[in-house]
């Protein structure tokens, strides 16, 4: 198993892509954190990971409150010991709107979750990780980071400050053992998140959702969405030792939607 005796921590792992990786991490021998703001769905991911053989404990937290954000590493420690991993997954979308219509407070709000909890969570996990000469810290970022889409200003500036921030941590912690990388998903259209985008974007122009998403899918090289499954894969790979001399890099799982 590939992450045998490590310590991981996944926000955003109540469903979708941070359980899956979640899941996965357990599954590869990881004792996962497993953090979000909803307690039932964290307990229940938390518990499917035990009854399968493997070690996980539920956080309930909000990534974008500082105090929480030292509670998920606290826990973390007591019961576990030293983290090795840490995936920001953690997200929110915010207004679907142009930008003259979204409020400063909106704004705010998603660079809370997007942004400010990754900088927090990683400060606080990095001078452990210097300390021990190892460990592993993983972005999900977004394909909408790199392209223009409409009314998605707010979570593209997030998506594109959490990949500068990538690599700014991947400089600083190079010849320190410590690797920061960032995935950019495609459309995952079994998470809660896309399906709510589906439907909010498909009332904003007063068009059909699923039209909408086809074509945009009918757009990408392979013809069809990723899974959550998919991105679990890759994240299993950039924070194992499988991608030892991988670092600063932002890898596109979507698809063949972006070429960025």
């Amino acid at each position: 198993m590939l992450l045998t005796g490590k310590v991981a921590i996944v926000t955003g792992s109540g469903r979708g892509i941070g359980r899956a990786i979640a899941r996965r991490f357990a599954a590869e021998g990881a004792a996962v954190v497993v953090t979000a703001r909803t307690e039932a769905e964290i307990g229940a991911v938390a518990t499917e990971i035990q009854r399968a053989g493997g070690k996980a404990a539920a956080v309930t937290a909000d990534v974008s409150r500082d105090a929480d954000c030292e509670k998920i590493v606290r826990a973390a420690r007591e019961a576990f010991g030293a983290i090795q991993i840490l995936v920001n997954n953690a997200a929110m979308y915010g207004p679907v709107q142009p930008v003259e219509k979204i409020t400063p407070r909106e704004w705010d709000d998603v660079m809370g979750v997007n942004v400010r909890g990754p900088f927090m969570l990683a400060r606080l996990v990095l001078p452990e990780m210097y300390k021990q000469k190892s460990g592993a810290i993983l972005n999900i970022s977004s394909a909408a980071s790199k392209t223009a889409f409409a009314l998605n200003s707010t979570y593209a500036s997030s998506k594109a400050a959490l990949e500068g921030l990538t690599r700014s941590l991947a400089a600083e912690g190079g010849r320190q053992g410590v690797r920061v990388n960032a995935i950019c998903p495609g459309p995952v259209t079994e998470t809660k998140m896309s399906q709510d985008l589906t439907r909010q974007f498909a009332a904003y122009f007063h068009s059909e959702g699923g039209e909408l998403l086809k074509r945009m899918i009918e757009g990408l090289l392979q013809g069809r969405p990723q899974t959550a499954d998919e991105i679990a894969s890759a994240a299993l790979f950039l924070v194992s030792d499988q991608s030892s001399a991988i670092t600063g890099q932002t890898l596109n799982v979507d698809g063949g939607m972006i070429f960025d």
